[in-house]
């Protein structure tokens, strides 16, 4: 350990981890440069490398390549931690004339959610619903001191200002996993939530969750792999149930959304491509409760009549063990089943719960009115892991892409403020008004059901009166409404054309991959 630190002081004495050297013959080594960040070679310090992998993590972190904080006269450096609804509405409308932005993320697209069960069963390409985030901020890719780096933040030290980041997967660089850091005027934080398994046992190795395009990817992969293993010769009538019974867990929007566009599957395409098997194939909804139990009672009600007349079972219970063919309820019902999908909801990911900073009820980091972390300066938190304090005396807001966006949008007017009166850079807001606080209202809820029915509540709360609608009319509402969100106009035009190409030609039923 003493080695390690003798070492690190001669590198930094001779610039090796900053600068340049000679050696014996006069060779000048100079740093390389890669996205802006700092590195020198590691083969050049073979004994050097050796020594300082020995050394403990504040040592580790304290020589990472990376960003070095913003000096007198450069712009004031957002740093920005997700790619999800409200990271990239923040980016896409901050003043990247006022603010240099560095996105760091493990993927480079935005997801449109609402419409990711449709890509499940071919209804919409995949590509409709991701979004290239230097499409939605081309700072990112255009200007000098702005950059997107794929990689996940394993660390924030709020004292320095600094966050510690390693790739993603197996980059083929010298060090796996490559770690960096990157300094900070000001830090966002909204790097989402992850699905609740509740610590049920075999939920994780065995079930399939809807949240990504990846996950998309995979249910289709699994539903078509099975639709086509069922027409094998010998399979028994019982393996051919099992493998043909698709089992949601979850009544809400995106589950109730997957089981429609499940359904509508099964009864116009599965009929007339598989019909050897098309009288086994079976979808079950379980809820533990009321299925989309945020909406009016009377559409929670038209949705289970739809649902059941398209040929979704819905089974109250609760899962109380999932094993690799079967999952077993609380009740002690055996539920055999060839797809399992989980959508009972999100929560606080590891890397926000490894945080010390303060947390809202839930788990998720606490946020006073202006979506600051009160007790660290420069500090934001944004979306599905951000949730108001209790002292504020606001209740927690629903992990919605709408809430989301909203503060995106929110603290995007509230960063133009800031940098107005010269308060971007680091520890320099501290003392500027930052005018009227954040206050959500509510624009109402939307869920489709298969069939072309789709639901439209425009209640602001559940309890509140307002104008709720279910049918063929909702439908046309639900799909306007949604291409309209759409981010940009280049995946409108793919999704229009997906939905007239599925309508008049039918879904492809390719197993690519």
């Amino acid at each position: 350990m003493a080695f390690a630190r003798i070492v690190r002081g001669n590198l930094r004495r001779t610039g090796g981890a900053i600068g340049s050297f000679r050696d014996g013959n006069d060779i000048s080594y100079a740093c390389n440069w890669s996205r802006g960040i700092k590195t020198t070679p590691h083969d050049q310090f073979p004994v050097a490398e050796r020594a300082l992998a020995e050394s403990d993590s504040e040592y580790d972190r304290d020589r990472y390549p990376g960003l070095e904080p913003t000096k007198p006269g450069e712009k004031p450096r957002v740093v920005v931690l997700g790619t999800g609804w409200a990271a990239c509405r923040f980016m896409k409308g901050l003043d990247v004339n006022m603010y240099d932005i560095v996105c760091i993320s493990p993927r480079n697209h935005m997801v449109f959610t609402p419409l990711l069960p449709s890509t499940c069963v071919g209804t919409l390409e995949f590509r409709s619903v991701a979004e290239p985030v230097n499409r939605i901020q081309p700072a990112l890719a255009a200007t000098p001191n702005s950059y997107f780096y794929l990689a996940s933040c394993n660390g924030v030290d709020t004292d320095k200002h600094e966050v510690y980041c390693e790739t993603v997967g197996n980059s083929g660089l010298p060090q796996e996993p490559y770690q960096f850091k990157v300094a900070y005027d000001k830090l966002v934080i909204a790097a989402g939530a992850e699905p609740l398994t509740f610590g049920i046992k075999g939920v994780k190795e065995h079930a399939y969750f809807l949240r990504e395009v990846n996950h998309a990817q995979e249910i289709r992969k699994k539903l078509l792999l099975n639709l086509m293993l069922s027409e094998n010769p010998g399979i028994s009538e019982e393996e051919r149930k099992r493998l043909l019974h698709c089992v949601v867990i979850g009544g809400g929007p995106t589950g109730v959304e997957f089981s429609g566009e499940l359904s509508d599957f099964i009864m116009k395409d599965v009929h007339e491509s598989f019909p050897h098997v098309k009288d086994y194939i079976k979808v079950t909804l379980i809820e533990a409760n009321e299925i989309l139990s945020s909406f009016d009672v009377g559409l929670r009600q038209y949705a289970i009549n739809h649902l059941t007349r398209s040929g979704v079972h819905l089974k109250r219970g609760v899962v109380k063990e999932v094993h690799a063919k079967k999952i077993v309820l609380n009740d002690g019902t055996d539920v055999p089943y060839g797809l399992l999908v989980w959508s009972t909801g999100v929560g606080p990911s590891e890397f926000i719960k490894s945080l010390n900073l303060p947390k809202s009820p839930g788990g998720r980091i606490g946020v006073d009115e202006w979506m600051r972390v009160p007790s660290v300066e420069d500090v934001f938190a944004l979306g599905d892991c951000a949730g108001f304090l209790e002292q504020t005396g606001r209740p927690v807001l629903p992990a919605l892409a709408q809430v989301a966006e909203r503060e995106g949008k929110f603290l995007e007017e509230l960063f133009r403020r800031i940098g107005k009166q010269n308060g971007g850079k680091a520890f320099c807001s501290k003392d500027i008004p930052l005018g009227d606080p954040f206050v959500y209202k509510h624009l109402g809820s939307m869920a489709s059901v298969g069939r072309y029915k789709a639901l439209v509540d425009l209640r602001q709360s559940k309890d509140a009166n307002g104008i709720s609608h279910a049918g063929f009319v909702s439908w046309l509402v639900w799909r306007s409404a949604y291409l309209t969100r759409v981010v940009s106009w280049r995946n409108r035009f793919y999704v229009a054309v997906n939905w007239t190409t599925t309508m008049v030609f039918g879904r492809d039923n390719s197993r690519i991959g």
